[in-house]
């Protein structure tokens, strides 16, 4: 973590320095808006969180909601998640209070005695053999809370407007008018709020997806789960253990919960009759206990509080457009994301998961179209990118619904669930996503053999350095915060020759990213971070002497930041060469990451001339 450089702090250093609207930031809702997001859900805070990183936007999360969340439904974190939360600055803290999936196990009958059930397998959760980040349980409540802090500690100040209700939307036929949105507050009294952008973020039956005509498409499969949070006495041994438990009597996964005591479960209610008409939704609960334990024989289940229950059908469906734009030829002005777009089961730890990188795909290039960076063009990819993987999740959450949901008779190998588990980690652990050139902000595959080991439209998979100036082991990755900036990681050649070259240009051309796309009156690294790594060992490379747009001047202070330059070489901390590991050529390369922690190019380091042209598609230029 990185302060003192607007003077000496001796407060919380996470607490950013109000700037912009977040100083004297009013009470009250104003009557025009840049962006109004409406739904606190996982998407509608992590979009305040990143919108809160750009002061000079005018941002507002309204809720119909009294307060915040008490009690949340998902609870699932990906890998992928994690390393959001790190961006955000709070992964350590809710990784502390987090249920830690190190292990599942697998469940069914025993062939002595088909009634009862025998752990038939464990295997290693997936999450440390694809990263470095781990699987987590914890309430999306404390999601939700955590990212809050990050919105309200951010320069804009953002915090959510409890008590309102969305009543509906006008937009206008000319772009360059504000969308009226209607508003109810918790008094009764009406108003209309003048927004340049609205984002639903306000769940499965969202009012702003009707208000704009986009329809959910899909079905319910004829089969149903009950679901509870229950604290209970049990003499079932895998207790605190993922399982996966098939029997004659049903299907359960079983998930512990955070805090050491809690655990969900899900119970399988069996087929829903064509007639039933969400009558099955009714179940009560001493009937989900009573199929719990049937399913568990010979162990038993004495429930001792049910902190929350529900039951739902299995469904599966997709907006047929995430914004008001789609089909046309003219720029969104209003955007759905997470359950306002997809919905599916919760077996497989998806929801909560999507629905956060839903908004942060969304959250930076509002920011940059907003803040005069981006063209509105820009506003356009986030459908284009975002609905290919609501419908990989779909297609990937079908066929893990139809395996859980199996009756013993119809399982030919037992081993087969454990099988597709680990076969498919990097998909649920959010690691497959990927962009493509054409459709999203992402270059050509010209130049992929630079850089194998970070595929274009994927995220950026971090891996070790030594930072040259102390020593340190630190994750490259990490150093990378969610403030909407662009990252050039620029990986040197063996003698350092062509990586000056490339640095003198970028530090000076004309037509450098940098100098093109950063406001004059802003610091040199204000839009483009922009990082240094060399080959050799870190005690051979005098950070004074490297190219000057590696250690840049900020701040009203004006002071060198000294972390910008690290080292690939092995030492004493660290053996990992991040050239190997990655697949790095020797002849040096330049890895272009989004602000959302996507690939967006890799391009050889004399590449100056297609590393320009990529941003001027992307980007404004800047007086």
């Amino acid at each position: 973590m990185q302060f003192h450089h607007h003077g000496y702090v001796s407060a919380d250093p996470r607490i950013q320095p109000a700037a912009g609207t977040g100083i004297d930031r009013p009470a009250e809702i104003p009557d025009e808006v840049d962006v109004l997001i409406v739904g606190s859900g996982p998407a509608g805070m992590l979009l305040a969180a990143q919108l809160s990183q750009y002061p000079d936007v005018t941002t507002r999360l309204i809720e119909k909601r009294e307060g915040r969340l008490v009690l949340g439904q998902a609870d699932g974190i990906q890998p992928r998640s994690v390393e959001t939360f790190q961006a955000f600055g709070f992964a350590e803290r809710i990784v502390a209070e987090a249920y830690n999936i190190g292990w599942m196990n697998f469940w069914g009958p025993d062939p002595a005695d088909p009634t009862r059930i025998v752990r038939r397998s464990r295997t290693a959760d997936y999450a440390y053999d694809i990263s470095e980040f781990p699987h987590l349980i914890v309430n999306q409540a404390r999601v939700l809370d955590y990212f809050a802090e990050a919105a309200a500690h951010g320069p804009g100040r953002i915090v959510p407007d409890y008590g309102e209700e969305f009543l509906g939307l006008t937009v206008p036929g000319d772009d360059t008018l504000p969308v009226d949105v209607r508003l109810r507050d918790a008094t009764g009294a009406e108003r209309t709020v003048r927004a340049r952008y609205v984002v639903g973020c306000d769940g499965a039956r969202s009012r702003v997806r009707a208000e704009i005509g986009r329809v959910h498409v899909g079905d319910i499969s004829q089969h149903a789960w009950g679901v509870m949070d229950v604290l209970v006495e049990t003499d079932f041994p895998d207790w605190r253990i993922k399982c996966a438990i098939n029997a004659e009597a049903g299907n359960i996964l079983h998930i512990p919960r955070e805090g050491g005591y809690l655990s969900r479960i899900y119970v399988d209610l069996g087929a829903v009759a064509a007639d039933d008409d969400h009558r099955v939704r009714q179940t009560p609960i001493e009937e989900i206990i009573r199929r719990a334990n049937e399913i568990l024989h010979p162990y038993t289940l004495d429930v001792q509080k049910v902190a929350w229950h529900s039951v739902y059908e299995v469904g599966h469906r997709v907006t047929d457009g995430f914004d008001d734009a789609h089909g046309t030829d003219r720029a969104p002005r209003v955007f759905l994301t997470g359950d306002a777009c997809h919905t599916h089961s919760a077996k497989a730890g998806q929801g909560m998961n999507v629905s956060m990188q839903d908004g942060f795909n969304l959250g930076w290039k509002l920011g940059s179209v907003l803040s005069g960076l981006s063209p509105a063009s820009l506003l356009s990819t986030y459908g284009t990118e975002r609905r290919p993987v609501a419908q990989q999740l779909i297609d990937f959450d079908k066929e893990w619904s139809s395996l859980m949901a199996r009756k013993p008779e119809e399982i030919s190998d037992p081993g087969d669930l454990a099988t597709y588990y680990l076969a498919t980690a990097e998909f649920p652990s959010g690691f497959m996503t990927q962009y493509e050139p054409g459709t999203g902000v992402v270059a050509t595959g010209a130049h992929q053999d630079l850089a194998t080991g970070f595929p274009l439209g994927k995220r950026f998979k971090s891996a070790p350095v030594t930072l040259a100036a102390d020593g340190n082991v630190v994750h490259l990755g990490h150093h990378a915060k969610a403030d909407g900036r662009w990252r050039l990681y620029a990986f040197a050649d063996a003698d350092g020759s062509a990586l000056t070259r490339f640095a003198e240009w970028l530090d000076a051309a004309p037509d450098s990213p940098v100098r093109r796309h950063t406001p004059a009156d802003a610091d040199v690294d204000a839009v483009f971070d922009v990082k240094a790594i060399y080959p050799q060992n870190y005690d051979e490379i005098d950070v004074t002497r490297v190219p000057a747009i590696f250690r840049p001047r900020s701040g009203p202070l004006h002071l060198t930041d000294w972390e910008r330059v690290f080292a690939a070489g092995p030492n004493r901390w660290n053996d990992v060469d991040v050239f190997a590991e990655r697949g790095i050529s020797r002849a040096g390369a330049v890895v272009v990451v989004r602000p959302d922690q996507y690939v967006a190019g890799i391009f050889p380091l004399d590449g100056v001339d297609e590393l320009a042209a990529f941003f001027a598609d992307w980007m404004l230029p800047q007086s």
